[in-house]
């Protein structure tokens, strides 16, 4: 199927200028080019509009989960009839294994997989597997080992109509694809068996296949498109298929033939480690290292995976010690694009994940924890990363020093500035005020905004400062919020959509970009101690953050500062530059700024609330809810169990007036 992009707007402003620039390179066969877009110039547009010129595949890259969770709904909405999925870690909260000599103290892997985000990856690479018109929107952790696209391939199970098959063989091949049977909770990564008829919850979630037997051979395949929401079948109708190609329910699966060499392998590399071990007359390392591996063979034979078989992962894809794993990079052809957005963050982030995963390593192989071979599970080194990627476009409204190099000596054809606003808005004004008193200046600023029912964003040094200013702000009546680091992953877009909706007044963050913000509403940008040099207060950041102020007509900027440092002074100097050349643009083309009206979107996270709630809908028995939580939180399923313990609460609270 080819790129058909669906919008009621064309390009215009700088757009049609750039997207015949980024074209002409492509189609040249240039390996590196910038997009220089202000805040609001429309670049996710820009590039939607070259990805339907080119008619190819494009893995963009982005450096957190709440951007790559914007730029996804924005790139479905371009394109509904191609794949466009959202790839990103798929852990709520991630602690990696690790050791600290110092005081001796092992520290276990230990993580919460989010269950939803496992379903969408899933969903990438299997569409990836299958056709051409597919975008991924990724975090930084696409450079990460996933095991090799060829065993995901040979390990599918592809069965047909008519097939003669044993419907107990038919259920070893889902057991070893690490599907489970649970008859009683039906859900993605699962099957049940209801006589002569099996139903297969895709790993995705989002279809539902069963399968008929008649003696020994397979009588009808059917399947039921679920839409990744609705996990009852009460009232689907199924479509029969001839054929069906179920693909693993985990990645690192691979054909029992090939197990049995991968372990003896391993039992062959863990033989020649502890006889190092040894000799360095270190016993009680030799002594874990035995237990542990074995351990993990054992599980291996028997399950077909372990907790921690990334770390055998060059086994089971038969590679040599040294050569860069498998990442998403490898389930794409060819001629796939690279995007990065952000580029001045998102770079520095690749560059860095080898070496920091690499010392962390190397300690758990010196003390007996792991094989050397765990080294191999590993992000791609930068060099592997600009190998694999064969052409990429940098996108960002302050490009690093790196993605300055990379078109230095032909920067004039290389470098696609995208400075104009399609609506006509201006780089916002700026002000700069003492830092004395700025909380209760800035406090004033925020109530004369709230009147013109504008949102706000300030920005702090610290985490504590921005829980702080939150507190204070609530104190005097003003619905704030603190959004940092800590806040989970699939929290972050929703606070953001109650800031747009009204529902808080100020957001409060030390390094807000990382949020990717996109919020029209925000009239107000204040930067507190934005004299105090360093990495939150350099020209790039000062550049981005005011940026955010730029999508609302009225937007304005506050600097709270002492002194201009020149970080300070090279932004003003940047900001002044693109404002002159948009006014006189909007001069030469009669051009009256409009404020942006964009739509609140909500994010797939929702989904699995309103499930639940819809379960729940006429439960008002509390001692059935709290056996559902108590069933959840067993489970490890704690979003479901906060929710129903705020039925249960809003219950008792009824009942108690």
């Amino acid at each position: 199927m080819e790129f058909k992009l669906v919008s009621k707007f064309k390009p215009t402003g700088d757009q049609p200028k750039a997207i015949r620039q980024l074209v002409r390179n492509l189609n040249a066969g240039e390996k590196d080019q910038v997009l220089l877009g202000v805040t609001g110039s429309g670049k996710t547009a820009t590039l939607a509009w070259t990805i339907e010129k080119v008619q190819r595949p494009a893995l963009v890259i982005v450096a957190n989960k709440t951007l790559a969770a914007q730029l996804y709904q924005e790139f479905k909405e371009f394109f509904p009839n191609n794949a466009v999925h959202y790839f990103v870690s798929y852990y709520d909260y991630f602690q990696p294994e690790a050791y600290l000599p110092s005081t001796d103290t092992y520290i276990e892997k230990d993580a919460k997989i989010n269950e939803e985000i496992d379903r969408l990856r899933h969903s990438a690479t299997q569409d990836l597997s299958q056709r051409n018109d597919v975008i991924v929107v990724a975090s930084v952790s696409c450079i990460y080992n996933v095991g090799s696209p060829e065993e995901y391939q040979k390990t599918a199970l592809e069965i047909k109509q008519g097939q003669k098959i044993k419907r107990q063989d038919l259920l070893r091949d889902l057991i070893s694809l690490q599907y489970q049977r649970n008859d009683i909770d039906f859900k993605p990564g699962t099957f049940r068996v209801r006589g002569e008829t099996i139903e297969i919850f895709a790993i995705t979630g989002k279809a539902i296949f069963r399968i008929e037997f008649a003696d020994d051979h397979i009588e009808k395949i059917s399947n039921q498109d679920t839409d990744g929401k609705n996990f009852s079948i009460s009232n689907f109708k199924f479509q029969i298929l001839n054929k069906l190609k179920i693909f693993p329910g985990k990645f690192w699966v691979s054909e029992e033939a090939k197990q049995k060499i991968a372990i003896a392998n391993i039992q062959k590399d863990l033989e020649i480690r502890l006889s190092e071990l040894k000799k360095q007359k270190k016993l009680v390392e030799a002594q874990r290292l035995q237990q542990r591996t074995n351990y993990d063979i054992d599980m291996i034979q028997t399950a077909g995976y372990c907790s921690g078989i990334e770390n055998y992962s060059r086994y089971f894809e038969f590679r040599e010690p040294g050569l860069p794993p498998f990442t998403l990079f490898d389930f794409f052809p060819k001629d796939f694009l690279v995007l990065i957005d952000e580029s001045h963050i998102t770079v520095p982030q690749l560059h860095a994940m080898y070496n920091t995963d690499k010392a962390r390593k190397n300690v758990l192989i010196n003390f007996g924890f792991r094989l050397p071979s765990c080294l191999d599970n590993r992000p791609l080194k930068f060099e592997e990363f600009e190998e694999k990627a064969k052409q990429t476009i940098y996108v960002s409204a302050t490009p690093g020093k790196y993605e300055e190099l990379r078109i230095r000596n032909q920067e004039s054809r290389l470098l696609v500035e995208q400075l104009v606003r399609p609506t006509g808005l201006l780089e916002p004004s700026i002000e700069i005020r003492k830092s004395e008193g700025q909380v209760q200046d800035l406090t004033k600023e925020i109530q004369k905004a709230v009147k013109n029912k504008e949102r706000i964003l300030a920005i702090t040094l610290t985490k504590r400062m921005a829980e702080e200013l939150s507190d204070y702000l609530k104190n005097q009546n003003i619905k704030a919020q603190y959004l940092h680091s800590e806040i989970k992953t699939l929290e972050r877009p929703e606070i953001l959509n109650k800031l747009r909706r009204g529902e808080y007044d100020v957001i409060i963050g030390i390094n807000l970009l990382r949020e990717g913000l996109d919020l029209p509403e925000v009239g107000l940008v204040a930067i507190l101690d934005a004299d105090k040099e360093g990495f939150l207060r350099n020209e790039t950041t000062l550049i981005q953050t005011m940026g955010r102020a730029s999508r609302n007509i009225n937007g304005r900027v506050i600097l709270y500062a002492d002194k201009i440092t020149s970080s300070m002074k090279g932004a003003l100097n940047e900001i002044e530059r693109r404002r002159k050349i948009q006014i006189d643009y909007n001069k030469k083309h009669n051009i009256k700024p409009e404020a942006i009206i964009k739509e609140i979107r909500d994010w797939q996270s929702q989904f699995k609330e309103k499930q639940i709630e819809a379960e729940f809908e006429t439960v008002h028995d509390i001692k059935i809810l709290e056996q559902e939580m108590k069933q959840a939180a067993d489970s490890l399923d704690f979003e479901r169990a906060i929710w129903l313990r705020g039925l249960i609460k809003k219950l008792k609270d009824g009942k108690n007036k």
